[in-house]
């Protein structure tokens, strides 16, 4: 194929004070890079928009480098091979890797995997069979360590994290499983499609008097994508030796002011554990997380939704602001 001269990308153009808008966003015309020994021209197809992604674009020490203003954003896509200089990778493979918000990206080999399109849909490997999905298992097997009996409150739990969790839930032998979100449309969702016992719009009232509602008898494990009064709710509601898997803080990211937890005494008395987690440390889960994940989603237990923006790479700003305004349900993914 002759490949352009120029493509696009999108460029953080300032950071954001509270909520990102447009206007922090630049969408810039460079040249198609060029790849070196051990490299790959990667034309991307799909590329995910994730909340970890607000946190980079604020200045600060963090577990991961910011994005830099003027330069590329980045993050997972999924995309084919249109060159290759490295052994193992052949034109036309379709990979994931960590250089999305570009049209073309120059992938070093270590850093991309290959994908089959035959398995699954090519979004299904940034979402349901990717990081959100191996977040939400190892999160809830391993940092929580789950176990059969329990009851387990996910919050954003419609989210691409959360649908997963609260189903890894069910299928391995919770007593109950509760989950929040923000809509009815999504409560609906979580109980009519995923199984959940039950689920309550957080908007609907204070966050603890729906969650002792719904889970009378306390809970074992709170599964923490929003943080602030969601956590707060949880440590009152937890049974002794409780355990909380700390996977995100929605709720904080893009206020100047995040709300506190003013119960953490509790976890005192109540011998909780509160471990965060970042996905990368677990990917020696990986394998077995394919493997059971895969076989519940072929054999029809586990199911998932994804909002897909169409329109290109104009339209990733768009995606990811509406993501962190709770518009999608499911993985936020934008085709290319």
């Amino acid at each position: 194929m002759t490949l352009p001269s120029t493509a696009r990308e999108v460029h953080l153009a300032s950071r954001p004070e509270g909520f990102p808008t447009g206007d922090n966003f630049d969408l810039v015309e460079v040249p198609v890079p060029t790849i070196g020994d051990g490299q790959l021209l990667v034309r991307n197809i799909v590329m995910s928009v994730d909340p970890y992604m607000r946190g980079r674009m604020n200045e600060g020490k963090s577990y991961i480098p910011p994005f830099e203003v003027g330069q590329a954003l980045s993050g997972e896509a999924v995309g084919e091979v249109v060159a290759s200089n490295a052994p193992g990778f052949a034109v036309g493979d379709k990979v994931r890797h960590f250089l999305g918000w570009r049209e073309y990206s120059a992938v070093d080999a270590a850093g991309a995997a290959k994908v089959d399109p035959d398995a699954a849909p090519l979004g299904a490997y940034l979402g349901v069979l990717g990081m959100p999905g191996l977040t939400a298992y190892a999160g809830l097997l391993e940092i929580a360590s789950f176990k059969e009996g329990d009851t387990v409150f996910v919050s954003g739990a419609a989210g691409a994290v959360g649908q997963v969790v609260g189903q890894v839930a069910r299928l391995r032998g919770a007593k109950r499983v509760i989950g929040s979100a923000g809509s009815d449309a999504k409560v609906k969702y979580l109980v009519e499609e995923l199984g959940f016992d039950a689920a309550f719009n957080y908007k609907d009232g204070p966050v603890g008097e729906q969650l002792a509602k719904a889970a009378p008898d306390g809970i074992d494990v709170y599964f923490d994508n929003v943080g602030g009064e969601h956590l707060e709710a949880a440590i009152d509601a937890l049974t002794l030796f409780g355990r909380v898997t700390l996977c995100g803080s929605i709720s904080n990211y893009n206020t100047t002011t995040p709300a506190g937890v003013r119960n953490l005494g509790l976890a005192v008395g109540k011998r909780l554990t509160l471990r965060g987690m970042l996905v990368f440390d677990l990917e020696h889960l990986r394998d077995q997380f394919v493997r059971e994940v895969a076989g519940w989603i072929a054999e029809g237990k586990l199911r998932y939704r994804e909002t897909v923006t169409e329109g290109g790479l104009d339209r990733a700003p768009e995606a990811f602001i509406g993501m962190l305004n709770g518009e999608n349900t499911g993985k936020a993914l934008v085709t290319l």
